[in-house]
């Protein structure tokens, strides 16, 4: 047989059907009226952002503004993806994130981790602190029981992330 003859892989892009999905310009109707995303949105809005603005140059011309940096950063956070790589590609698949965007176009891993690194870190605790009182001025949390202890506590807690009682007596000793 010559090597014309065999045909090793099947050729699919012969057949030219192609396919353009239809999805909507706003992504305001898929998403539901009481989603925390829409929550999240509303925060930010309303949060005074200068220290996050303090820290960038004015001759950078980004195409995600850095308030939306900021609310995809904090919505990735809530759903546990931490990995500047795994939150840019969710920004392209996901329209929670798309909807965060504005219809901007999504950031990649670099520019969300220069923003965590350069941008966010100075000013997190600043920026977390507002965050929290715009969620109790609206009832989405209560500080009727807060306990603050130094107690650190993982939220998404696996198999082996708990501390036993004697593991604890036995490392305080050291």
């Amino acid at each position: 047989m010559s090597m014309q003859k065999q045909i090793l892989h099947k050729d699919y892009t012969s057949y030219g059907g192609t396919f353009q999905p239809n999805l909507p310009l706003n992504f305001e109707f898929q998403i539901k009226k009481d989603d925390p995303v829409r929550l999240l949105l509303h925060c930010i809005h309303q949060m005074d952002l200068t220290p996050l603005y303090r820290s960038f140059r004015r001759a950078e011309r980004n195409l995600v503004l850095p308030h939306q940096l900021l609310a995809i950063l904090i919505y990735a956070y809530m759903n546990q993806i931490y990995s500047s790589r795994r939150i840019a590609e969710v920004c392209l698949r996901d329209i929670h994130f798309m909807y965060l965007l504005e219809g901007r176009p999504a950031p990649d891993h670099t520019t969300i981790a220069r923003f965590r690194r350069d941008h966010f870190a100075p000013c997190a605790k600043e920026i977390l602190a507002q965050m929290a009182q715009f969620l109790a001025s609206v009832g989405a949390i209560s500080f009727e029981n807060l306990f603050v202890d130094g107690t650190k506590i993982e939220a998404v807690a696996g198999k082996y992330t708990f501390v036993w009682k004697k593991g604890v007596a036995k490392n305080r000793t050291k």
